[in-house]
């Protein structure tokens, strides 16, 4: 199939997260139509294991969905930041660990229809207590969750979020 031909786009907002742009494009059957594009860095959100089997999840408030949610820690790639070097920081941020061990489980787009965002999923092992300061996580609670138990709370609904479920489902399946 031959892809959408972009006659326009301009960014109409920039904001500390993201940007949207609006294109104008022609689709293959001739019809000219708007699409919105929401502009995002691409991300790493990490299965952590710890050396008792259990994964450490992080519960914070998420404005968006209006509810707290228990989650894998994730965060963005800066620029010019390497994946494993933003897992480092990530976690050390989050969780207050750095991992010794750090593999890449694989990947996805978070909402390709209309958002930019590239999730990087990795599973990190052999952690080591080191807390690096953020802005951003003053409001975190680490939660350790035995492996054999995240099925269940992803069934449950306890664990709701696409990269968290997506992540951890990849790290079982592994």
């Amino acid at each position: 199939m031959k892809p959408e031909k972009v006659i326009s786009s301009k960014t109409v907002f920039e904001g500390r997260a993201v940007s949207l742009r609006v294109d104008i494009i022609d689709k293959p059957s001739g019809e000219r139509i708007t699409r919105e594009i929401v502009e995002h860095s691409d991300c790493i959100a990490v299965v952590v294991l710890d050396d008792k089997d259990n994964v450490l999840l992080v519960r914070q408030y998420r404005r968006a969905a209006d509810k707290m949610l228990l989650e894998i820690p994730a965060g963005c790639v800066e620029p010019g930041e390497a994946l494993e070097d933003c897992v480092k920081r990530e976690l050390q941020e989050e969780i207050g660990y750095l991992p010794g061990k750090i593999k890449k489980l694989g990947g996805f787009y978070a909402a390709p229809g209309y958002c930019t965002e590239f999730m990087h999923i990795f599973l990190a092992s052999d952690l080591k207590e080191s807390r690096l300061i953020a802005e951003d996580t003053d409001e975190i609670e680490v939660v350790r969750v035995p492996l054999s138990r995240i099925p269940s709370q992803i069934d449950k609904g306890e664990i709701c979020d696409a990269k968290s479920v997506a992540g951890l489902l990849m790290a079982l399946a592994k």
